[in-house]
Formats: structure tokens, C-alpha cells, sequence
């Protein structure tokens, strides 16, 4: 978890080290953004993303950008130091947020965050054989 926090802590630093319309006044406003980013995110992301639902399986996905941004305008209007010039700049820090999240999680799990890292080939592998003994019957 504290991972996590430090990862979208520097997320937040490259979007402003990147993009002209986010601010953030140092270390310790991305940090302090990041948690409440964090906070918003675990309570009122799934809300807005069920009611959104819709729209984005019309748009394959592409909505959550658009709610993420939301998310980051929020963060922004409750936390002081971390400031946000508009809804662009917002869609475009989302996007920063989510590639850098992305190959953080790539580069220290060696694949998507949830998956269990690839076992290397040439390893021990369990196969299975089973076979059909009739009425529904495997063995």
C-alpha cells in the first residue's frame, strides 16, 4: 500500500513536471494529493463508474479517462497546493497518472498489477490428464 501511495505520489509529479495546466506546490501536496486522490478513488470511483456504465461500454473504456479526471479535479478542489487549470489538463494528467502507474506496476511485477508475476519457461509444469469413463465420469 505504501508503494502504491509513493507510486501515484511521483505520478502526480511527473503529470505537473509534464503538463502546463497542473500545479503542485512540492513534495508533500503531491503526497498529501495522492492520499486524497487515493481516498476518492476507493469510495466514490466505483459509484461514479456504475453509474457511468453505460457510456462507457459505448465508448470501450475510454469514459474512465473521463471519470479519472473528475477523480483529479476533486483531489484538487479539496487539497490545497495541488491545483488543476481545467478539465483537459485533467484528462491529460489521468492519462500521465495511469502510464506512469502502468509501467511502475510493469517494471516491478513483470506484468499487469493483479496478475502474479510470469513463471519463466523451462520450469516444472503440472499437466492434467483426464479422462471420460462414461455417464459424466472423469478420472
Amino acid at each position: 500500500m505504501l508503494i502504491r501511495w509513493l507510486t501515484l505520489t511521483g505520478a502526480i509529479l511527473v503529470s505537473a513536471y509534464l503538463l502546463e495546466g497542473i500545479r503542485v506546490s512540492g513534495f508533500f501536496s503531491a503526497l498529501f494529493a495522492a492520499a486524497v486522490l487515493a481516498a476518492l478513488n476507493a469510495f466514490l470511483r466505483p459509484l461514479l463508474f456504475l453509474l457511468t456504465l453505460p457510456i462507457t461500454i459505448l465508448t470501450m473504456g475510454l469514459f474512465t479517462l473521463v471519470i479519472n479526471a473528475i477523480m483529479i479535479k476533486l483531489a484538487a478542489a479539496v487539497m490545497p497546493g495541488f491545483d488543476v487549470a481545467g478539465f483537459w489538463p485533467a484528462v491529460a494528467a489521468a492519462l500521465v497518472i495511469s502510464l506512469v502507474d502502468w509501467l511502475v506496476n510493469r517494471l516491478m511485477n513483470g506484468g499487469p498489477p493483479g496478475q502474479p508475476p510470469r513463471q519463466e519457461s523451462g520450469g516444472p509444469e503440472t499437466i492434467i490428464d483426464l479422462k471420460d469413463r462414461g455417464d459424466n465420469r472423469w478420472e
